[in-house]
């Protein structure tokens, strides 16, 4: 692989096209002679800011990095909700989670709505898909969606397993997450196979389940994902000098939704450095292997001579808290769970730039349409981003012409106690709950305060309204959350009357109920008050 690798960095360096103009604000036509080719390789759970200076310096990301250089990084990318399926909807649909109405991983996108690769097929791209989707619906167990929809009723929770790692001791294991690596074989083959015989432009699609967590059955029945895998091979690409323990809160003076995370995420106990240190390291290097997968791809466009006419492009569906906030998965806000990593290279696309604006996935569907030349629908949350990434983008004021500076991303999922809804600027990041009143807000200063440890929202007043007012003016948010109340309250229901009269032992049952056989009646009374309150109108 190295050799290969090297033969890609000389062979890209003397060959790297010049950038263009780049596309207009509703339109590319004329970048491109030819329309390029297109591939999007799409993780799950990497953190985007190992994509840059100082996180970077912890793993080897060899590919990750060739892009960079060969390339435009967004530096500062968000998930437009931190949980696979919602975060894929709104990925291939360009429109908000609030919009697609895919509040968890049970419930996604509708699957018949048309998504940008049926409209790149429908004016002449050959298209395919391989590995991990997720955008109609996810991996939800019935556990899960029961502790989601009754968030609300106070139940003593059991919790997920609590986080480990597990060593590969083999200094040759290098195909840990195999049904990755026999996605992105497929992948490839249908490189060498299919697509490099077209004479039309293609679009592939490449979806990875790492760097996410590996399930733990040692859990019990519905468990979870809480197990940090790796083998020697990846370890040693991750410097262990240079991984940062994040600080935290004493849990007294945690946000009460981020308290309710970590708890059910049973990282309110104990915890020595070496075991943070070493679930950080685990993960850094399940990332390795995902860059190294990532590397399948490009090389295969290297030898195929596709490489300089196929527009690459690398993100992730959200982060990985590793135990930062006391936490790891992610459904949280905070940095290590909404930053994405966002990497386009080819044609016409400006090579080492870096572009420090706001951005989310949404952008990926008017991106691809206008790479295709395709007219943008007027309907979309998201904007191109070929305008940020060419020769014409220089600064601050051009860059408020393209490009709103704002993103919005929200959640409503499990392991949340509230609906979350975040507002990123360039310097702040402000973040409601709720109905807007029952639960604080948090107000960090990035620029100052990159660790988010520092909630100012009581401390500067009118900022917090000032940013509040502007995510009303995006999302009514109170009546969202409302509706994803009614939405649990219906499921929950519905759920109730397909289990019969026996719901109580099969709940009983479930992992994240702990006591609810001691005391049934209790809790069926909890469920009943609950769901003969605050009847609320079914739409947004």
């Amino acid at each position: 692989m190295l050799v290969l690798w090297m033969s890609v960095v000389a062979a890209t360096a003397l060959a790297a096209p010049d950038p263009g103009a780049g596309g207009q604000r509703r339109g590319a036509a004329g970048v491109w002679p030819v329309a390029p080719n297109v591939v999007l390789v799409a993780s799950d759970s990497f953190d985007g800011r190992l994509t840059f200076y100082p996180e970077s310096q912890v793993v080897k990301l060899p590919f990750i990095n060739f892009m960079k250089a060969h390339g435009t990084s967004f530096l500062n990318a968000y998930t437009n909700s931190p949980i696979c399926c919602p975060s894929r909807a709104a990925m291939w649909s360009g429109l908000f989670t609030h919009l697609t109405e895919s509040w968890n991983n049970f419930k996604g996108l509708d699957p018949n709505y048309t998504t940008w690769m049926d409209i790149m097929q429908k004016h002449g791209y050959r298209t395919q898909k391989f590995g991990k989707l997720d955008y109609t619906s996810g991996h939800h167990s019935i556990s899960n969606r029961v502790e989601a929809w009754t968030r609300d009723v106070a139940f003593l929770l059991r919790q997920e397993g609590r986080p480990m790692v597990n060593l590969i001791p083999k200094k040759t294991k290098v195909r840990i997450m195999e049904e990755d690596w026999k996605n992105t074989d497929r992948a490839v083959n249908w490189l060498r196979k299919e697509a490099s015989n077209y004479t039309q432009p293609f679009v592939l699609y490449l979806g990875l389940n790492l760097p996410h967590p590996y399930p733990s059955p040692s859990s019990g029945e519905n468990f979870g994902s809480s197990t940090f895998h790796t083998s020697l091979y990846w370890l040693k690409k991750v410097s262990y000098d240079a991984i940062k323990i994040p600080k935290w809160l004493p849990l007294s003076e945690m946000h009460p939704v981020d308290y309710y995370s970590s708890y059910t995420k049973n990282c309110t106990g104990k915890f020595t450095e070496k075991e943070i240190k070493n679930i950080r390291a685990f993960y850094y290097a399940m990332c390795a292997e995902t860059d190294a997968m990532l590397g399948e791809i490009i090389l295969a466009l290297h030898q195929l001579d596709l490489l300089q006419k196929t527009i690459v492009i690398y993100t992730s569906d959200h982060g990985e808290l590793a135990m930062e906030h006391r936490q790891f998965y992610k459904m949280s806000m905070y940095e290590a769970s909404a930053h994405v990593p966002l990497l386009i290279m080819g044609p016409r696309i400006k090579a080492n730039l870096q572009v420090s604006n706001v951005v989310s996935l949404v952008d990926i569907y008017p991106t691809m349409l206008d790479i295709a030349r395709v007219p943008l629908p007027q309907n979309l949350s998201g904007y191109s981003l070929l305008p940020l990434s060419s020769e014409t983008f220089k600064n601050e004021h051009e860059f408020r012409n393209l490009h709103p500076p704002w993103i919005l991303s929200e959640f409503h999922g499990c392991n949340v106690n509230a609906s979350t809804y975040m507002l990123r600027t360039n310097q702040w990041k402000y973040i409601a709950y709720s109905d807007g009143t029952s639960v604080l807000p948090q107000l960090f200063d990035l620029s100052s305060d990159p660790d988010e440890l520092t909630n100012i929202a009581t401390k500067f007043p009118e900022i917090t309204y000032s940013l509040d007012q502007k995510l009303r003016s995006i999302i009514n948010y109170p009546k969202v959350s409302a509706s994803v109340h009614q939405y649990n309250k219906e499921q929950f229901l519905k759920w109730r009357r397909s289990v019969g009269q026996n719901y109580s032992n099969v709940i009983g049952n479930l992992r994240w109920h702990q006591d609810w056989l001691k005391k049934p009646r209790k809790y069926e009374s909890a469920i009943d008050q609950w769901l003969n309150t605050h009847l609320i109108p079914k739409k947004i």
